[in-house]
């Protein structure tokens, strides 16, 4: 009886270990599967696969501790600044280079978070940072920095100086700020320009001589000698045309917002007006245009760049669409929705519309920089020839006359300089509006859309 109540213990006593073991095998199958490691299902037991996802697992943390070092030691010695902020916007990390761009102490590394604005006294920060965060993408600023000093025997000394800012999302509200100072890129692009003002005007005398002495010989030489006479006229008008394009772009940039001379005007009339300036043109390369939108729309604009921005679009399309096509001049007034803010805003919509061959999809991004041509290959041969003219609306168009062999003169079109559409840029912007350049998806030719604030 005793034997038999010791083997009945023994087996209870088996199957409870066996149960217990089989739970705990189960277990750490289980912990595997979770651990995701290369050694599940191999042919060692559960406990000797938990020993090597456990060593596998510490050698792929001391791997991401050392990342995350690498990362930590790029950020610091980057030649750009980062900082970081919490939800609360308050400074939690920033590299040497922020803290130099921002005139932060470098021994400043606080033990906990503050409030950046206690920091570093800039609105546009501050901004760029709450946009990120709400816009939950990307976003980039660019401002004028003006350092904030607390010793007033300095402030002499002090210069502001520009920065262009990127946000990036982080995750729990956080926000990533790369700064870039574009001071010395500003300074050197404000060299070029008064360098080219300078040329300009430097040029402009001695063009006006050339061309005056050139109209005095037109009809004093020999009438085999009169077409190389007017090819030196051309050129020299073309090349008046490109410095006057240079004085004004030159002005345009300096004096910017500051300089309109904002008036009702009616743009209907004002697109007819240039139309009827450029018609000549439009018929010698026999081509139409066709206006739709209201027969009246009145905005406070500035008249005279407004106009030079049209001749600079019709004529545009005019050069380059083909004989018997139409060009298409839409106006209308939307409602847009601000992306920043959601505001509702009303804009003035102008879209030029031609049946040339468009934009290269290359040359899209480039077109309203400045000299920036476009494929040769759109410049063509005209049908007429007419040496003495001039483009009606004294833009960059000039006609080349070239002897052919049989010693009558041969006109080409001649691109322009390669300003027209940075001037049309550079007049909307200061108007406070957006410009953009694609091609048409039903005519294939170039679309320029301009995009100016309602105010009426």
């Amino acid at each position: 009886m005793a034997i038999l109540e010791f083997i009945l213990g023994l087996s209870t006593g088996l199957t409870v270990l066996w149960w217990r073991h089989s739970r705990s095998e189960a277990r750490l199958r289980g912990v595997l599967q979770n651990l995701q490691s290369d050694v599940l299902g191999s042919s060692f037991s559960p406990s000797s696969q938990l020993t090597l996802a456990i060593a596998q697992q510490q050698k792929v943390h001391q791997q991401l501790r050392q990342t995350i070092h690498t990362y930590d030691e790029v950020l610091h010695n980057a030649p750009i600044g980062y900082l970081q902020v919490d939800d609360e916007s308050r400074l939690i990390w920033c590299n040497a280079q922020a803290k130099q761009i921002l005139g932060i102490c470098q021994d400043t590394c606080p033990k906990k978070p503050r409030l950046l604005l206690e920091l570093v006294r800039s609105y546009e920060l501050d901004d760029l940072i709450e946009k990120t965060r709400d816009a939950g993408k990307s976003c980039q600023v660019d401002w004028t920095f003006y350092p904030a000093n607390s010793d007033p025997s300095h402030l002499a000394e002090q210069q502001a100086y520009a920065l262009r800012g990127y946000g990036l999302p982080l995750p729990d509200h956080q926000v990533g700020i790369f700064l870039e100072n574009r001071q010395e890129a500003v300074a050197l692009m404000q060299r070029y320009d008064r360098w080219a003002s300078d040329i300009a005007h430097e040029l402009k005398t001695p063009l006006t001589s050339i061309r005056l002495v050139a109209e005095t010989l037109q009809y004093r030489l020999d009438p085999s000698l009169k077409a190389w006479v007017d090819r030196l006229i051309n050129e020299t008008i073309r090349l008046s045309t490109l410095v006057q394009d240079l004085l004004d772009l030159s002005r345009l940039q300096r004096d910017s917002l500051h300089s309109l001379r904002l008036k009702r005007t009616d743009l209907v009339e004002l697109i007819y007006a240039v139309w009827d300036s450029l018609e000549p043109l439009a018929q010698k390369n026999q081509v139409q245009f066709d206006y739709e939108g209201p027969e009246h729309l009145v905005v406070k604009v500035d008249e005279a760049r407004i106009h030079r921005l049209l001749i600079n679009l019709i004529e545009n399309s005019i050069k380059y669409s083909p004989s018997q096509q139409v060009i298409q001049v839409q106006l209308r007034v939307e409602t847009v929705t601000n992306p920043e803010d959601y505001t509702k805003e009303e804009q003035v919509c102008l879209d030029v519309i031609d049946c040339g061959a468009g934009f290269a999809e290359k040359d899209l991004p480039y077109v309203f920089d400045r000299f920036y041509r476009a494929d040769p290959s759109r410049a063509r041969k005209a049908l007429h020839t007419d040496p003495s003219s001039a483009s009606p609306s004294g833009s960059s168009t000039a006609q080349l006359v070239q002897p052919s062999n049989d010693g009558s003169p041969s006109v080409f079109l001649q691109g322009g300089s390669g300003l027209g559409l940075a001037i049309v840029r550079q007049i909307v912007e200061a108007h406070q509006g957006s410009v953009n350049a694609s091609n048409h998806p039903e005519t294939g030719g170039a679309w320029l859309q301009v995009r100016l604030p309602f105010q009426s």
